[in-house]
């Protein structure tokens, strides 16, 4: 049972950096650069991309665990549909791939 356990925690993780990963795309795609590196855009254009809302689970659960792992900042605790529209996600500058 206890590798079960860990395994389905391993492919959570997974499952989340692949989101993640698809987010940071589509704020690149969806945003506009800056001099410094980073790429800004609001959080009505993402929320309503169809793009993204077909391939995340969860955009606000992706948008909330980028910023923990330092990759976003938006202001607020929670993002919400309508009210938070015009709250600016920015991504940080991205190392070369």
């Amino acid at each position: 049972a206890r590798t079960t356990v860990r395994a389905m925690a391993a492919e959570a993780a997974s499952r989340v950096d692949e989101d993640i990963a698809k987010l940071v795309d589509g704020i690149k795609r969806l945003g506009e650069g800056n001099d410094d590196g980073s790429t800004t855009v609001t959080f009505g254009t993402v929320f309503n991309d169809e793009a993204l809302q077909q391939e995340l689970e969860s955009l606000v659960g992706s948008l909330k665990a980028a910023r923990k792992r330092g990759l976003l900042q938006f202001e607020g605790q929670m993002l919400l549909q309508g009210v938070s529209d015009q709250v600016v996600i920015t991504l940080g500058a991205q190392p070369a791939a």
